[in-house]
């Protein structure tokens, strides 16, 4: 993920928005997928802008560096192996006057693979993530694509919010702590069986243990989904990064078509969770993924 600031010239916005547009086309391959997502200073006109897009604000917790969050538009592009993504990105950079690179991080899926329709990996707490998202497109669309009616932009319907999370992970104290604990902490088994005993493929019933027991109330899971029957409407993407020098962790990433229903709620219903401790937000921001096709470009950057 790249997120780039316009230059100097920012009067030039709808002009230098459509000369970035065309650099992603230009670095775009095969062996690679090159997505974009607009961040508030990629607007001009605010009557275009999507109505929740806004700065992402700092949670309880958080402690932002300003260099690595925000930014006017983020650029993902992801391939399978690391050299066709630099050689994708450094095309790219090429393509694209008049934009800075703002911050930049390199993602990876370790246990990367697709079960029952979701796709999972391993974070660096070495736990699976992914059970929570839906197996189809028809759900996956229903929680993450903005549709009509919503009072958005007529050109946004069929986009989505991404919110970017650059998360720090203090994996030297977790790995301190015993495996039965840092699941009670999580509030799964390390591959995502419920401790409760449910089958990991269906959804456990914590109003049936009240004073958490089985699953304790602090637990990151039962925080962030206290009702798995009506899971939050989002969907997950997320990526380890190692930057060395102890500084590992999670690029989480998910989309959403709406952010107060979406990512919000569930970030203040984990504020006190058991896992805070081992966190540390340090970027990140709220960007808007738009629809394919390119009609959207004219009502963003008109010419």
């Amino acid at each position: 993920m790249v997120a780039l600031d316009r230059g100097a010239r920012r009067g030039e916005s709808p002009a230098i928005l459509r000369a970035l547009l065309t650099g992603l086309r230009a670095g775009a391959r095969p062996e690679v997928s090159v997505g974009v997502g607009l961040a508030v200073g990629a607007f001009g006109a605010a009557a275009s802008r999507p109505r929740q897009l806004a700065e992402m604000p700092s949670f309880a917790g958080d402690l932002l560096d300003p260099g690595q969050s925000h930014g006017d538009v983020l650029v993902q592009i992801a391939g399978e192996r690391a050299g066709d993504v630099a050689k994708a990105l450094d095309r790219f950079l090429g393509a694209a006057p008049g934009w800075r690179v703002r911050w930049r991080v390199e993602g990876f899926r370790v246990g990367n693979r697709v079960e029952d329709g979701r796709g999972l990996a391993r974070n660096p707490f070495h736990f699976t993530e992914g059970f929570g998202n839906p197996a189809g497109e028809r759900e996956t669309a229903e929680r993450a694509l903005v549709r009509a009616g919503q009072g958005e932009p007529e050109w946004a319907v069929g986009g989505s919010y991404q919110v970017v999370r650059i998360i720090r992970f203090a994996t030297e104290l977790w790995d301190k702590d015993s495996v039965h604990e840092q699941e009670r902490i999580i509030g799964r088994r390390r591959d995502g069986r419920w401790l409760d005993g449910t089958p990991m493929d269906d959804q456990p019933n914590f109003a049936a243990d009240p004073k958490g027991r089985l699953t304790p109330l602090d637990a990151h899971v039962r925080l962030a989904a206290p009702d798995r029957r009506n899971p939050p409407p989002l969907v997950r993407r997320s990526y380890s990064y190692d930057r060395g020098d102890g500084d590992t962790g999670l690029v989480f990433s998910c989309f959403q078509r709406d952010l107060a229903k979406g990512f919000e709620a569930v970030q203040k219903r984990l504020e006190g969770e058991a896992m805070a401790k081992y966190l540390l937000t340090t970027g990140g921001g709220y960007f808007f993924v738009p629809p394919p096709g390119d009609a959207w470009i004219d009502a963003v950057a008109p010419a």
